[in-house]
């Protein structure tokens, strides 16, 4: 069973990118098209950072594997319009079933047999599954709560030059 998602721990867009494994482009292409939008923080401007929640990384991770078996981007569109209508406690039981083509979702084993059965499904993705690499893979990697000063980020030089500029160093 998947654990409770936690609601305001946010966490930033190279975090997201590791987590979901894609690269920062990616994701700032699906953030600017609407595609997968920061819930939790959008971009405010030059130097904002923006917070992806656990439920968005779910989703950059299944528009991921979804584009690595050739479906295109207007159908992972609709994949993920329809993942946003259902309540995150609905998403760990489903399975994600492709053919290429189109994407089609199934909550019970009979739905996945009755769709391979039928020569529609070659490619499935369970949500559950992914829902838990995903925890596995965050308890390593920083995370944020709105309204707190930023944490520390490895490799977040930047940030690091700024604070040197601020102390006159």
């Amino acid at each position: 069973m998947v654990g409770p998602v936690p609601e305001d721990v946010g966490y930033r867009g190279p975090t997201a990118c590791s987590a979901a494994g894609i690269t920062y482009r990616q994701l700032d292409y699906w953030a600017r098209t609407g595609l997968v939008e920061p819930s939790i923080r959008g971009a405010a401007g030059s130097g904002s950072q923006r917070l992806y929640s656990f439920r968005d990384i779910l989703v950059l991770k299944i528009v991921k594997r979804l584009l690595d078996t050739g479906v295109s981007l207007q159908q992972i569109r609709q994949a993920v319009q329809h993942l946003r209508d259902r309540g995150v406690e609905d998403l760990a039981g489903i399975t994600l079933m492709s053919d290429g083509a189109s994407v089609y979702e199934c909550t019970s084993a009979d739905e996945v047999v009755d769709l391979v059965q039928g020569g529609q499904g070659v490619f499935g993705i369970a949500v559950g599954r992914v829902w838990r690499e995903i925890e596995a893979t965050l308890v390593e990697l920083p995370a944020e709560r709105p309204g707190e000063p930023p944490a520390e980020h490895p490799g977040d030089q930047l940030a690091a030059r700024r604070r040197a500029r601020a102390a006159g160093a």
